[in-house]
């Protein structure tokens, strides 16, 4: 069966940069599921899979405006440091992951930091970047073709 715009898949995947560094990798662990079409994966990542079928295994390397976008300006926001805990070492770098006001998490990625203040980043962390994304297809179900998920 191949993937679709709205299948449920269950995949190993590598995620990474082309220079060859892995942010995240399940060929040695469980594998994920993604529903397709709910936004659960960046669009690159979910038009990498459609096509394919139980089985097949691919790499692709995913420009950043079908990936993470581009970074952003009005993303970098300068915060007081009295708003991060004081024993907290802040250094340019460091992601730190945020809490908004509705309760979802954001990574930020620490700039700057000075004294009174703190700059921080709520771009993707991986904006900008071309990402290699590398999977192998364990199972496809196609709900719309009346398939249901085996447990």
């Amino acid at each position: 069966m191949k993937v679709s715009n709205h299948s449920i898949v269950t995949l190993h995947h590598r995620l990474g940069l082309p220079d060859g560094t892995v942010l995240e990798d399940t060929f040695d662990g469980d594998p994920l599921t993604y529903y397709l079409g709910t936004g659960e994966l960046e669009q690159g990542l979910e038009l990498a899979l459609i096509g394919l079928e139980e089985g097949d295994q691919q790499t692709l390397d995913i420009n950043p405006d079908l990936a993470f976008g581009f970074p952003q300006d009005n993303m970098q926001h300068t915060l007081s440091r009295n708003e991060f805990n004081p024993d907290y070492e802040l250094e340019p770098g460091l992601i730190i992951e945020f809490s908004t006001p509705s309760g979802d998490t954001l990574p930020g990625t620490i700039l700057e930091v000075t004294k009174d203040s703190v700059k921080v980043d709520f771009n993707h962390p991986l904006a900008g970047q071309v990402v290699r994304y590398e999977v192998k297809i364990i199972q496809v179900i196609n709900p719309e073709n009346g398939h249901e998920p085996i447990n």
